[in-house]
């Protein structure tokens, strides 16, 4: 495989974009966070920075809904919902990621700028 063919968002970025997405399903909003610190200081790395970022307000968003469901009475009978919402979000965010594009989550507050 020549280098003309990759995108301009190579593997490695690419790789840690798919994990910020990925990561948030086994540990809530630390993988993207620990992702996007180290990310966001080196040069060229755009892609992954974006995508971790993007997947840290996701999962500090549904993180918010977790703790709002759990203390409330009915709330714990509807905490699948946000379940299924984030496995189904993460792994199309994952997807576009390992095609080179950027995905938005919906329903996400943009807490980290």
């Amino acid at each position: 495989m020549d280098n003309a063919s990759v995108a301009p968002s190579a593997s490695p970025d690419r790789t840690f974009a798919i994990l910020a997405h990925i990561g948030g399903l086994f540990t809530s909003w630390i993988a993207p966070l620990v992702i996007y610190l180290i990310k966001k200081s080196e040069a060229g790395a755009e892609f992954a920075t974006d995508n971790a970022k993007e997947a840290l307000n996701f999962q500090i968003t549904v993180f918010i809904v977790y703790m709002v469901l759990t203390f409330s009475f009915i709330g714990l009978f509807l905490i699948f919902i946000p379940m299924v919402f984030n496995l189904v979000c993460s792994i199309m965010a994952a997807i576009k990621a390992s095609n080179g594009e950027s995905f938005r989550y919906p329903l996400t507050l943009r807490l980290v700028k």
